[in-house]
């Protein structure tokens, strides 16, 4: 199991202590340079934890990709509550749907308002649903570890945000599956309106990165920025009840895409 953080001791004690209740064989801590108490918290509970200066999430995942002995990778992030179990249920999705990579389904640790439910609606509109996938995220889910011989975790991924690259990259080679599984894992979001307008807002640079990297998918990009989220996924929320995440899924797309224009207009 692979654990990237950076300056999250108020989130990483708690990670690694559910990780804990049915450890795996290796626990690496990659911490990237916290300047609070993050590495060490982390000593506490660790296999090893490495210090990285990369300054780049994408890098330290690989570099606890490529210290790990073992040939299937669990990533998690601080965010992330593994309850005994959930990683044992993650692998058997893992044979079933015959993958290479695993995504688990996701559900709000703790809900405080509007916007917690909301998100989770979301992520049961468009995550939560088991099966072969063309995209899906890189945390909480397992790797085989052959994979890393098609794509790595590099500088050639975008910088800002990993997931969307990665995948995209790994969909050339179609003898690699991806999906969801059956499995729900928890999050601990802060989630609050402008917690989630600054979070989207760093998305949309991660979208800008990407579409000035791959100019042939901009089209496609603004297209799940402007239609697939404000407008198909709320008449999709709204066919099935599912009526705070609307105002979800228009916030999310417009924010996206003006922080998509911001990043290519400075850069």
């Amino acid at each position: 199991m692979v654990v990237c953080v950076k300056n999250e001791e108020n989130r990483i004690e708690k990670c690694l202590q559910q990780i804990c209740k049915d450890p795996p064989d290796e626990l690496l801590v990659l911490d990237g340079n916290s300047s609070d108490r993050t590495r060490e918290i982390a000593e506490n509970y660790a296999t090893r934890v490495i210090c990285s200066y990369s300054g780049s999430l994408s890098r330290d995942r690989q570099r606890g990709i490529d210290e790990s002995k073992n040939d299937l990778i669990c990533m998690i992030d601080a965010d992330h509550r593994v309850n005994p179990g959930n990683i044992e249920s993650l692998y058997r999705d893992l044979l079933e749907y015959d993958l290479d990579i695993v995504q688990s389904q996701l559900k709000l640790y703790k809900k405080s308002g509007f916007w917690d439910s909301a998100e989770e609606q979301m992520w049961d509109l468009n995550h939560n649903i088991p099966g072969v996938k063309k995209m899906i995220g890189v945390a909480p889910a397992i790797f085989r570890k052959k994979i890393f011989s098609y794509v790595k975790f590099d500088d050639h991924i975008t910088s800002t945000i990993d997931d969307t690259d990665f995948m995209y990259r790994l969909s050339k080679f179609p003898e690699i599956k991806i999906g969801i599984g059956e499995t729900v894992i928890f999050q601990d979001h802060y989630s609050n309106f402008y917690s989630y307008i600054t979070k989207f807002k760093w998305y949309g640079k991660g979208d800008g990165e990407f579409c000035r990297k791959h100019p042939a998918r901009s089209v496609s990009m603004i297209y799940h920025l402007l239609v697939r989220y404000p407008i198909i996924y709320s008449v999709t929320a709204i066919g099935s009840k599912k009526f705070k995440a609307v105002p979800f899924c228009i916030m999310q797309g417009y924010v996206r895409f003006f922080g998509l224009l911001k990043y290519l207009i400075k850069s």
